[in-house]
Formats: structure tokens, sequence, C-alpha cells
């Protein structure tokens, strides 16, 4: 056997794998000789078959298989003992009039390199990582949240300013059918609350979605619409009134702050305050670090440039399905999937360069947080170390949760890492202010 290698170019690269009847021929006679004991063909005892009739019947497909076996076991190691980094995978050359007569075979295969390339995660860029406060007029308006859920619930006949109303934005065009309790001063304008005052049970009133809330994105909950549809969307929706409710805020005394944070915890609106500010802030942080990581992640693809051997990846999408597509498809195909790819090997050039790995005590560590995380979302607040061990062995007895977890964990280290090199400016913002930065605006 003989593989040699031709460069093409720097992502593209063609071997030849050059085998002899030695490399093949003791295998297929091994796989017909069993054949022979095992065929039953009228005419013959089991074993007595004739092993030119064997020969006739099975040996071209036995030849054909016993010969790719050789390939792929030859080219795998090829691949590996030259260190070549290949995308996709081989793609055998067609010769139309091949002759598996002659004794020797010689087989081309296309192949495809990842490009060279560096990654400077100290480059200049447009990066901005948000630090989100929870300001007075959010505090103030959790405080009255609280009130309210711990309210008092009073049934009434008709709506006035203040009431909560249950029932149905509806639009059968557009598809929207939301059931929903909504305040009066949800609204943006008086002009629009009015129409709702007066009403009762079973009225229908209709309303404008333009300008109908004091931010767009409010139509995003109270008519599930998505992102991209809510901005300038200017359709009439109609709302049916289910019920009709006034609540009596319960009152901000001890009984109160016990219920909400365990007795003797908090004894004044000023600690409640300082309670939710600290939770707030918290989940506020989780979410400013997915978008500082999304946004390196994006300027990091942005400004790593390199070549893929594109012309190879397409033909190589045309044949790596269930069924083969055409040229037009894989051009398609690969244009959707050519950031993902670019982006693959970016993070994976990053996690070697950086040795960034996860090992199973990490793995356990961050499964055993977020678990109790879990427990004490359902009132168990302090799980004896037993009970969480249990529950990490169950779910890492799962590979497809390894496998989520350990994306998590390498994502983490991604963040660390990102905070720890990347030159990025801070910007302090509102959670309002911060939604509008999210979405572009």
């Amino acid at each position: 056997m003989n593989i040699t290698r031709e460069q093409v170019d720097a992502l593209n690269a063609v071997v030849t794998v050059a085998i002899t009847k030695e490399d093949y021929k003791p295998q297929v006679d091994k796989v017909l000789q069993n054949y022979r004991k095992n065929a039953n063909i009228p005419g013959f005892r089991k074993g007595a078959v004739p092993m030119s009739l064997i020969q006739k019947q099975y040996g071209k497909a036995v030849l054909l298989d016993e010969v790719n076996k050789v390939l792929q076991t030859s080219l795998n190691n090829y691949l590996t003992e030259e260190k070549l980094d290949v995308l996709g995978n081989p793609l055998p050359k067609i010769t139309e009039d091949f002759d598996w007569e002659a004794d020797d075979l010689s087989f081309e295969f296309e192949l495809g390199l990842a490009p060279e390339f560096t990654v400077d995660l100290s480059a200049k860029n447009k990066v901005v990582k948000y630090t989100i406060i929870a300001d007075d007029k959010m505090l103030d308006e959790q405080v009255e949240r609280i009130q309210k859920q711990y309210g008092k619930l009073v049934p009434k006949d008709k709506v006035e300013e203040g009431y909560d109303m249950h029932g149905v934005f509806a639009n059968e065009e557009k598809g929207i059918n939301n059931e929903v309790t909504i305040n009066t001063s949800a609204f943006k304008t008086k002009t629009v609350a009015k129409k709702f005052i007066g009403k009762k049970v079973g009225d229908v009133v209709t309303v404008s979605t333009k300008g109908l809330f004091d931010d767009d994105h409010k139509l995003m909950d109270y008519l599930k619409v998505d992102h991209d549809d809510v901005h300038g969307l200017d359709i009439e929706v109609t709302f049916t009134i289910e019920e009709i409710n006034s609540i009596e805020p319960a009152e901000l005394n001890q009984e109160l702050f016990d219920k909400l944070f365990g007795e003797g915890n908090v004894t004044s609106v000023e600690e409640v305050k300082e309670k939710i500010k600290q939770d707030a802030e918290q989940q506020f942080a989780q979410q400013a670090d997915q978008k500082f990581l999304n946004d390196v992640t994006e300027s990091i693809i942005e400004n790593t440039n390199f070549d893929l051997p594109a012309e190879f990846l397409k033909k190589w999408i045309q044949t790596v399905g269930e069924n083969p597509i055409t040229a037009e498809q894989a051009e398609e195909e690969y244009a959707k999937s050519e950031k993902g790819l670019r982006y693959q090997l970016i993070e994976g050039k990053i996690i070697n360069e950086n040795n960034l790995q996860v090992n199973f005590e990490e793995l356990k560590a961050y499964a055993s947080e977020i678990i109790k995380k879990q427990m004490a979302q359902f009132g168990q607040m302090n799980p004896t170390d037993e009970d969480v061990e249990n529950i990490v062995a169950r779910v890492l007895s799962n590979q497809d949760e390894v496998k989520k977890l350990s994306e998590q964990v390498m994502s983490e280290k991604m963040l660390n890492l990102f905070k720890e090199n990347v030159k990025y400016k801070t910007k302090e913002v509102t959670y309002q202010d911060f939604v509008k930065e999210m979405y572009g605006e």
C-alpha cells in the first residue's frame, strides 16, 4: 500500500491511496470461504457449493466491501499520523471506467483543510459590558406588586380606574388569542384606559396596537407577538372582559415581611427594597453576562478573517445527508452554516490555546449548585449532602444532560476568559434601558 498527498492549495489537497492485491485478497478469500460454509443453494450440500459459484454470486460485493474497509482504515490512520485538520470528510473522486478486475487499485480523495489563523482577544472592538441596576422606580413598582400579590382580591361589577381586568386579546387575521390579566394603568394614554371605564363582564373593547403601551415590547407579553413584529405594529385587537377585580393592597407590616423573608429577617420597607435590589441585580448580572458573551463572540467572528475551502464544503454538503441534494441546495445550506462553522473553528482554537478543559469534578460541582438552587425554589433550603449527591449521580448518568452541563461549564470558562482578556467599555444602565440596548434600540 502507498499513500501520497498532492497539495492543491493551502485549503485543498488530493490524497491517493494505492493498494495491491495483497492488501485486500486474504480478507476477501476469508469472507468468501465463510459464505461457502453457510450457503444454502438448491442442488448442493451445505458447505459443498463450488467456490466458482460463490465467487460469481458474491465476489464483486465482497471485494467492494473489503476494499472499502481497507481504504477507510488506511485513510483515517494517514490523516491521524500526518496530523491533518480536515473539514467535513474526505470525498472520493469518481472514476467512471474504474477497473475492479485489476490486481492493483488506486483511489483519490479530495480533502478540505482547516485554515491557519490567529485570534486576537485583545484587539480593539466596540463591545460594551453592561452593569444593570435596579433603580428606585423599579423597586417602588416591585413593592407595589408584592402588595397586590398578597393583597385581597375584590370582585367588581364594572371597570374603574386602577382595576384589573381578566380577559382575552384577539385578532383573527394575525392569529392573536391571548388570555391575560391587565390593569387599566398599563395603557400608555388615559384615552385608551377610558375606553374600558364603566365596562362590564362580557363587554368587548376594540383598541389599536399602535401606541397601546409605553414600550412596544409589552405587546410581546400581552398579545404574545414575536419581537420582530411588535415595532410599528398597527392593527386593531379586541379585548373580551371575563373578570373584573380590584385589589386591596396588603399592608407593609411585620406579618408580610415574615411571610416574604422568614421571621425577623426583614423589619422595614427599606430592608425589603434592599433584598429586592440584591436579588434583581443578581439576575440582571446573568443577563448582562450572556449579552457580553454574545457580543464578544460576534466581534471575534467579525474581526477574525480567514478563508474556507468553500467549493469542497459545498460538494461535501451535497453528500452528507440521508438523501443527496442539488448544487443549488448545497449553496444555500453553505450560506446558512458558514458563520457557525467559522465560530466552531474559532472556538476550538481559543479552547486549545488557553487549555480550557471541563473535568469531572467541575461538572459535579456545577450540577450540585444547580440542584441546590432548584431545591431551594421548592422550599428545601438545607438539603443533605447525600440527597444532593444522589441526584447529581442520576443526572450525570444521562449522556444528554452531561453534554448540556459540559457546554454550560465551558461557556462560563469562555466568559471568564473574555472578561480577563477582551478590551471593552463598561456602561451602567437600568433594566428598561438594557432591554432597549438588547434589541438594538
